[in-house]
């Protein structure tokens, strides 16, 4: 699983021009799913991105985590993440999970972010093609990978 974490103000996406889903600040999560991903990967992914320590404390130091600011939460299934670019100029999908498998994996990844995440919990749509904006903050963006390469 590969998942790109931006810490944000305030971010939506859209399908058709309609909002889908929207957040106020808190994290944006691009996440894409590849064929080796098992499900029992979800939570402890979940589990660290919920913890990991980006959100500024009082003195402007990175040291809070989205359960400690009580943040929201937006995922957006992105398979794109997992293409592979090495060779050629044409990127190779050929490692993504399909795509009934990989429904179910997002599904099950935003019941885990719903357990743990204090805050709204929102998703884009499953295959669609979606509009996503947002204001970064800071920027802080990361990107975390489980099992990492």
């Amino acid at each position: 699983m590969k998942v790109v974490v931006q810490r944000v103000k305030e971010a939506e996406v859209k399908v058709d021009g309609k909002t889908v889903g929207a957040i106020g600040g808190g994290l944006l999560l691009l996440i894409g799913f590849a064929e080796e991903d098992t499900r029992e990967m979800i939570a402890p992914l979940v589990q660290k991105i919920v913890s990991m320590r980006i959100f500024d404390d009082e003195n402007g130091k990175m040291n809070l985590s989205l359960i400690d600011v009580q943040g929201d939460a937006l995922l957006v299934s992105q398979f794109t993440l997992v293409g592979d670019t090495i060779k050629g100029n044409r990127p190779s999908f050929i490692r993504a999970k399909k795509p009934a498998v990989a429904l179910e994996f997002f599904h099950a990844s935003m019941e885990e972010m719903r357990k743990l995440c204090k805050g709204n919990v929102s998703a884009g749509i499953f295959g669609a093609h979606m509009e996503v904006s947002l204001t970064n903050d800071g920027p802080v963006t990361f990107v975390v990978e489980f099992p990492r390469p």
